[in-house]
């Protein structure tokens, strides 16, 4: 297999998204690039015969040092790493795959309904899988030993989940993205005992969109999730117009893919912090829909000519970018936070840790989509996986694309409450307005009121990468790095990338569900950064 270098430029010549995304990603982070290069320090011959591999062949399925996009110094010298571990660029290999599996679709949990009420029950539970070849590791999922079902809601109608804990430990399972009282939303304040059941109960007030659910503790988020515990939500709304002339048959023509960058050693033990992350030996291996695509291609028969692709970045820190193989273009439509004002064609999409998007592609022949992971943090996967092979077999004549998606009315900015939102560092402590949230009650808190309008900065203050998520209301996107959003940009969010030493501006609307006890979060989505204190309570009340 080769490699497919990103399609920098359009048929005429002209800078397309995607590159100037990149050229404003570099010029937000241009004193991060130096940090990085300090920590790095790798001899004038590995950087040499690295520098080559990328230029030439590519970074085919290798275990790899990564960038070291994520890490400070002095964080380094703080989880009492050697500087040498930091250098091994262990099994710096190429090669291609050289097995193939039917992707797995996860099963679909549409839960049992009665007078608009659905009720879903899942189990947080313990298990074992094979993620390395031939290497039992232990896992958790929900209702299974490995990731958990699709759960389908539909918007109007009351959900019940009957949740049970039987991991031996606490947890909580946030529902990341959804409009739901903080109570429901699945908080650290809302933590629940092994045996216990945990049974929030709301109104599906979302627009068709994808999710997802995770673990949400304070302090054990990244080793839960990283060990399994995921799954994907899809939102569905039968009054939808633009829903009706999308596919929407699911596991046919309506695909989920879930990818998974971990850090495991050879005995199959999932790492999950700095110490974990900084051991010698260590492979990344990329995992789609639970399926470790390091050498296995993936396989899918497309028996619609249209499919629609939900895509969900369920690492804990790794950036993944999908692309096709040919350099083609994918027809995005829609963001985290639902369909975009119009379909885009895009020849890639990066998502962030914890972001999702959705695309479809009208096949009419085969085509292989590749993913290309960047290290978010200490250490990671970097390269570029060719992970599904989708054969074209549909014979139907799909009609054409709406022209209109979504309406998105752009905010009017110059009357709404302007905040700023820091993003620091203390050692191996991460910071939110110069508070460690490893504490409720160490947290800083943002105070507002239902019907407040807001446009906060969002100033990354350290030289690492950061995933910024906000619960309760999507955002829009104002700037970033100073550069107003375009294309895709323009999308509803609630997980977006805040580069080293750069900044965002998003703006949003506190609409409805007041407490005066129960508080969301924003935070940094690589978990291990949460888990370090990167993370700030939102209290939202009545005006």
């Amino acid at each position: 297999m080769s490699h497919t270098t990103d399609p920098a430029f359009g048929a005429d010549g002209s800078e397309d998204q995607e590159t100037r995304g990149r050229r404003r990603r570099a010029k937000g982070a241009e004193h991060s690039k130096t940090e990085h290069a300090k920590a790095e320090r790798v001899t004038d011959a590995e950087h040499t015969k690295e520098a080559t591999a990328k230029r030439g062949k590519g970074v085919h399925r290798r275990k790899f040092l990564g960038g070291m996009a994520g890490v400070g110094l002095g964080a380094v010298a703080a989880g009492g790493a050697s500087f040498a571990l930091l250098t091994d660029a262990n099994g710096n290999k190429a090669g291609a795959a050289t097995n193939t599996a039917t992707l797995s679709i996860p099963d679909l949990l549409e839960g049992t309904t009665s007078d608009s009420t659905t009720t879903f029950t899942l189990e947080a539970q313990t298990g074992t899988t094979e993620i390395l070849s031939g290497v039992s590791s232990t896992t958790a999922g929900y209702n299974q030993s490995f990731l958990g079902p699709t759960m389908k809601w539909t918007k109007g109608n009351t959900n019940v989940l009957n949740i049970t804990n039987s991991l031996g430990e606490d947890t909580t399972v946030h529902f990341h993205g959804a409009h739901v009282p903080a109570k429901m939303d699945g908080g650290p304040q809302v933590a629940f005992s092994d045996g216990d059941t945990w049974s929030p109960t709301f109104t599906v007030k979302d627009e068709p969109m994808t999710l997802w659910y995770h673990p949400h503790a304070l302090g054990t988020t990244a080793k839960q999730a990283v060990h399994g515990l995921a799954g994907m939500i899809i939102v569905d709304d039968s009054d939808n117009t633009t829903s009706a002339d999308l596919p929407t048959t699911y596991g046919t023509d309506d695909i989920p893919l879930i990818f998974q960058c971990l850090a495991m050693d050879s005995s199959g033990d999932i790492k999950y912090d700095l110490s974990g992350y900084l051991t010698n030996g260590l492979s990344f291996p990329l995992l789609v829909n639970g399926t470790n695509v390091d050498d296995t291609t993936l396989t899918f028969t497309a028996t619609k000519t249209r499919t629609r692709f939900r895509l969900l970045n369920a690492s804990p820190s790794d950036i993944i970018t999908i692309q096709r193989s040919d350099g083609g273009t994918m027809t995005q439509i829609a963001t985290d936070q639902g369909y975009l004002a119009s379909s885009a064609d895009v020849t890639e999409i990066r998502l962030v840790a914890g972001a999702r998007a959705e695309m479809v592609m009208d096949l009419s022949a085969d085509v292989t989509l590749q993913a290309v992971v960047t290290t978010g943090w200490v250490r990671g996967g970097s390269g570029t996986y060719d992970f599904l092979a989708v054969t074209a077999s549909g014979s139907d004549t799909p009609s054409d694309l709406p022209s209109s998606l979504r309406t998105i009315d752009r905010y009017d900015t110059s009357d709404f409450t302007a905040r700023t939102i820091t993003l620091g560092q203390s050692g191996a402590k991460m910071l939110i307005n110069g508070s460690a949230g490893t504490s409720m009650s160490s947290m800083a808190m943002i105070s507002t009121t239902v019907g407040s309008k807001e446009i906060w900065t969002i100033k990354n203050s350290t030289q690492l990468e950061h995933s910024f998520h906000l619960h309760d209301v999507p955002y829009q996107l104002i700037s970033i790095n100073g550069e107003d959003p375009t294309g895709v940009e323009l999308g509803w969010y609630d997980t977006y990338e805040v580069v080293g030493g750069g900044s965002i501006e998003i703006a949003m609307e506190f609409t409805d569900f007041s407490d005066d006890t129960y508080m969301y979060m924003l935070h940094c989505h690589l978990l291990q950064h949460e888990d370090e204190g990167m993370m700030a309570s939102l209290m939202v009340t009545d005006s």
